[in-house]
């Protein structure tokens, strides 16, 4: 019997919410529950589930819910037990998440399984059927080598093969040619480049078929190159070690060129901020996806303050998402691991961030999960009226001051919404605000942890 009171003769809807959701963090991911649910028998050996089902599973991701705990629920009420779900686990080898039932289970070393899709040269796409080959104590990020452009005059390399960890280095060469020689022009006018962050340009990849996004990262005006490299070591390290279905998802990186390069799976509907500013004449979105979205940023804020990381840039503009609109985090070139593996309040002499979105302490230095719960504040506003954080022809010009105007009745919650929804109710768009207004508190000890906010969204 591990730790927790779970024996392999426990019925799976004995399980705690916590062991659900953990399990979730592993099988959520690249759709790895799917494998789980073809092994799920009826008594009579035909599958309980049939594609039907597994469309149902799916859609319940655009609302923000966790296919591998809804999946859980069903299959639960046959009174199946946790020795049957292990059995299943380890038969795909996705022993990460049979460990965290049954620790102590004996099984062959952790691997990552690559399903080819297409058989090129230089192959590439990461297709993981289980994602928790990820090691935490992989060796460190290669260094760099010396600063020099490749020679143009040679043809792109091949990928090399993945190595331990599961992800791929890339040459400088090769992406250059997969991005269209980095061509700036906008993708959405037959360009590559997709936008521009805090520390570079994401361009748009072709290879294989297989869409990418590339960040290749360079300098601003106040930041060194060793800081730079610094940056690019942590949002590698951070993606390397924390896989969640509301995280980015990482490919591989480059680090053999002038910039240093992230590739990342590519996410087909943009960031958040363009989809609330209707960028290239997407349809607005509906209240019902916006609370989703919501519930998915919070799942992925509460996954990495639990795993002692605080991110440090939370806005919209670093909330992506897919085809179904389901969110992943990004940019986590700013975010700060623990050395302690506690999650407490640090000072920091370097102010970084995004001025709109940051915390009255954030500002002083203090790096604190609860001044990404303040962020996560401000994004709330932003999803409930529409309006960028900050608009300089706005009066008041920042949105966090715009709900002081709400609070002082000069303004009310009904002209704050966003009028380009047509199925929001009273009720939930209040609950939201509300839970704003506590994330927005100046004093952080007055803030709910992130937690709680999730625990607020999921029961709204």
């Amino acid at each position: 019997m591990s730790s927790s009171g779970v024996a392999s003769d426990t019925l799976v809807r004995k399980l705690s919410r916590s062991t659900l959701r953990e399990l979730s963090d592993f099988l959520d991911p690249q759709d790895a529950w799917k494998s789980v649910l073809v092994d799920i028998k009826k008594d009579t050996g035909e599958p309980r589930y049939t594609q039907l089902h597994v469309r149902r599973f799916e859609r319940l991701v655009a609302q923000g819910k966790s296919p591998t705990v809804e999946l859980l629920y069903d299959w639960g009420t046959t009174n199946c037990t946790v020795g049957e779900l292990v059995e299943i686990l380890i038969k795909h080898k996705l022993f990460a998440p049979a460990r965290v039932l049954l620790p102590d289970i004996t099984t062959a070393p952790v691997e990552t399984y690559w399903r080819s899709v297409e058989d090129p040269p230089t192959q590439y796409h990461q297709e993981q059927t289980q994602v928790c080959a990820v090691k935490l104590n992989q060796a460190k990020l290669k260094e760099e080598s010396p600063c020099m452009l490749p020679d143009s005059t040679t043809g792109p390399e091949e990928s090399q093969e993945p190595p331990e960890d599961g992800f791929y280095s890339f040459t400088y060469r090769e992406l250059t040619q997969i991005t269209g020689n980095w061509d700036e022009r906008p993708a959405s006018i037959g360009g590559n480049r997709l936008g521009e962050g805090g520390f570079g340009i994401v361009f748009k990849g072709q290879h294989n078929i297989k869409p990418v996004a590339v960040k290749k990262l360079n300098l601003v005006d106040d930041l060194s190159p060793e800081e730079l490299k610094s940056q690019f070591r942590q949002e590698i390290q951070t993606l390397k070690r924390l896989k969640h279905v509301n995280l980015v998802n990482m490919v591989g990186f480059s680090s053999d060129g002038h910039y240093p390069c992230v590739v990342y799976v590519y996410m087909s509907n943009g960031s958040l901020f363009d989809r609330l500013a209707c960028l290239d004449g997407s349809c607005p979105l509906s209240w019902q996806l916006r609370c989703g979205i919501t519930v998915g940023t919070a799942r992925g804020l509460e996954y990495l303050h639990h795993h002692n990381h605080i991110h440090r840039d939370v806005k919209s503009g670093n909330i992506l998402l897919d085809e179904s609109f389901v969110p992943k985090i990004s940019d986590f070139g700013l975010t700060r691991a623990s050395s302690k593996h506690s999650c407490t309040t640090v000072i920091t002499e370097r102010i970084v961030g995004t001025t709109a979105y940051m915390a009255p302490e954030a500002l002083r230095g203090e790096i604190t999960p609860k001044s990404d719960v303040f962020s996560f504040g401000v994004v709330l506003l932003e999803i409930v009226s529409g309006l960028p954080p900050v608009d300089e022809n706005r009066d008041p010009k920042l949105l966090m001051e715009m709900k002081d105007e709400i609070e002082d009745e000069e303004m009310t919650l009904e002209e704050f919404i966003d009028k380009k929804m047509l199925d929001w109710d009273l009720e939930s768009v209040e609950r939201i605000y509300n839970l704003a207004s506590q994330c927005l508190s100046e004093r952080k000890n007055r803030r709910p942890l992130m937690k709680e906010v999730l625990a607020e969204l999921e029961g709204s």
